[in-house]
């Protein structure tokens, strides 16, 4: 499987009273494919998949490759504490018919370089489907480290790593080391560098509601190689990305964008609790300035 352009990780959108939100869901996915964005993930951590059981999980699967009908690849998230657990959701997304499977590492049990791939390999037996590798130690406390890739990268459903570590060492010997292991970009405010070195793709969980301004950057970088225009873009970017990775506030921040844009995400589940009023208005003005701006750049009108 080839990743180019934007994956965006899509929200789960609840009612009040914190079930999913079906037709909410569909609209979400409606508008992904619909602003041109290249695939779909179901079952992120945008998506809150640690806030929902077992069968909810599942059935996101199912109302994602049936919302998406074939228009895009549909990416199905399947971490899980468990290897079991793992195994089982890998297996629930192959009977769905997803595309590929997202696979991040077991967070709390820290387990070692040669358990992880022990791990790993269990879920790419469960079924003959693509992978990415999701590697995100400061969520998990797990890192997929240089050990862990070297043997994985062998086994050619390892085909792809969404790299979320914000360590731009990690970049460098992901790139050099690793050609053969497609490089997507995991960390939002180091997408610039991302591209500089290769990456083709970006799982971008902003993208839910930002997908222009998002495609912006990809295109200037990926397509055109036109960094200067890139690097004005980022900028422009940052301080909305900076706001959701450091502000505490990552799929509150999601959500209430997608509100701002007409789209209905409802709350999100506990633990998080919503955004108060104060910083739903710093939001605001955020993302207005961040859609005013690159529409500025890449001279488009912000209603277009």
């Amino acid at each position: 499987m080839q990743f180019n352009g934007i994956y965006v990780p899509i929200i789960t959108p609840f009612n009040d009273d914190f079930s999913i939100n079906e037709a909410g869901f569909a609209a979400i996915i409606e508008g992904v494919i619909s602003s041109g964005m290249q695939g779909i993930i179901v079952g992120g951590t945008t998506g809150e998949y640690y806030a929902l059981d077992k069968a909810e999980r599942v059935r996101t699967f199912t109302l994602a490759k049936e919302a998406i009908g074939g228009r895009v690849p549909l990416i199905a998230g399947v971490g899980a504490l468990r290897t079991e657990d793992a195994v089982y959701f890998a297996q629930q997304a192959n009977k769905v018919g997803v595309d590929c499977l997202l696979l991040g590492t077991p967070y709390y049990a820290i387990p070692t370089s040669e358990e992880l791939v022990s791990h790993c390999l269990a879920v790419e037996r469960a079924t003959d489907l693509p992978i990415m590798l999701y590697n995100f130690p400061d969520r998990t406390g797990a890192p997929l480290d240089e050990v862990c890739i070297e043997q994985l990268s062998v086994r050619p459903n390892f085909c792809a790593i969404k790299e979320s570590s914000g360590d731009i060492n990690r970049l460098h010997l992901l790139a050099s080391r690793f050609p053969h292991i497609q490089l997507s970009c995991g960390t939002d405010d180091q997408a610039l560098e991302f591209f500089a070195w290769g990456a083709q793709s970006w799982v971008a969980g902003a993208a839910n509601f930002l997908p222009k301004e998002h495609y912006a950057l990809y295109h200037a970088c990926a397509v055109e190689h036109d960094f200067v225009k890139g690097r004005k873009i980022m900028e422009a970017l940052l301080p909305l990305m900076q706001t959701l990775e450091q502000g505490g506030k990552f799929v509150q921040g999601i959500k209430y964008g997608c509100q701002l844009e007409g789209m209905t995400a409802g709350p999100v589940r506990k633990p998080l609790q919503d955004m108060n009023n104060e910083l739903k208005r710093e939001f605001e003005v955020t993302v207005r300035t961040v859609k005013s701006t690159i529409a500025q750049i890449c001279n488009y009108s912000t209603d277009a």
